[in-house]
């Protein structure tokens, strides 16, 4: 299994249940990475999207903790123990944890990469955070593209590798 994740210096992943930054490079990679997969997400993540909609081409699994919840083209659980058990069978080079922070927390070490879209930049009023993998024992950056710039920004594609799996 793996996450990928677009953060700032200070690893800030979103404001107000929102990304931080608009970077069509970045989707564009983040579309190739995941097509024809299947990604993990929190309730809120999904609702993020355009119209609440799944992502076409992908299984979509939502951790939530309403038990109500129900949206057509999407596959809900409610804990990570039960997300683990849905991708049991997946082939976990296709499966991508997609956020939000909490849903990234919980299966961060069932991660076996991370692939990281690091902004040369520092967010005002972040409130949620991707763990900073530089300080975690059992992680270590694999590779990094050169810097390039879009919509003002400065970014990098990064990729990470737990040590521990």
């Amino acid at each position: 299994m793996n996450a990928i994740v677009v953060a700032d210096r200070n690893w800030a992943i979103g404001r107000d249940n929102c990304l931080l930054f608009s970077l069509p490079t970045d989707m564009k990679h983040f579309r190739a990475m995941t097509l024809n997969g299947t990604v993990l997400m929190g309730r809120k993540t999904l609702e993020s999207f355009p119209g609440g909609d799944p992502l076409p081409r992908r299984r979509n699994i939502v951790i939530t903790r309403c038990k109500t919840f129900a949206r057509d083209g999407v596959e809900v659980v409610h804990c990570c123990k039960e997300a683990m058990t849905a991708v049991e069978d997946a082939d976990p080079d296709t499966v991508w944890v997609i956020g939000g922070g909490s849903v990234y927390t919980c299966t961060l070490s069932q991660c076996k990469r991370v692939f990281l879209t690091q902004v040369d930049t520092l967010t005002e009023g972040a409130d949620t955070f991707f763990p900073n993998l530089d300080r975690l024992p059992n992680w270590k950056q694999v590779s990094v593209s050169e810097s390039m710039e879009e919509n003002g920004l400065s970014f990098r594609f990064m990729e990470y590798e737990n040590t521990a799996l």
